[in-house]
């Protein structure tokens, strides 16, 4: 069974025993989390589109961990004035194991 759901803004295709890197979500290492913004269901061929959700379908998914992305480094510079600025940037992210999918 195969599922695209979203969060954070952003949209995952996702299936059972899959690890996916979301945007941070408020939640302890460990936690159980049902994800109900389910955009599409496909099983075995047999394809569900919402409209915008599919009705009573949700993604059941764990906290794996809480962590950063590695740095993406901004760098300011203006030619012959003597100018650069070097500045880093880590977005916190929540890698979630997908343990189910219901419909």
């Amino acid at each position: 069974m195969l599922a695209v759901m979203r969060t954070g803004g952003q949209q995952y295709k996702v299936k059972e025993g899959d690890f996916v890197s979301v945007e941070k979500l408020p939640y302890e290492v460990g936690a159980n989390v049902e994800i109900s913004d389910v955009l599409m269901l496909e099983d075995e061929g047999n394809v569900q589109l919402g409209t915008p959700n599919v009705a009573g379908a949700a993604v059941l998914a764990s906290v794996v961990e809480q962590k950063k992305r590695r740095t993406v480094l901004i760098f300011k510079k203006s030619r012959r004035k003597n100018y650069r600025r070097k500045n880093g940037h880590r977005q916190p992210v929540t890698i979630l194991k997908i343990e189910g999918i219901r419909h």
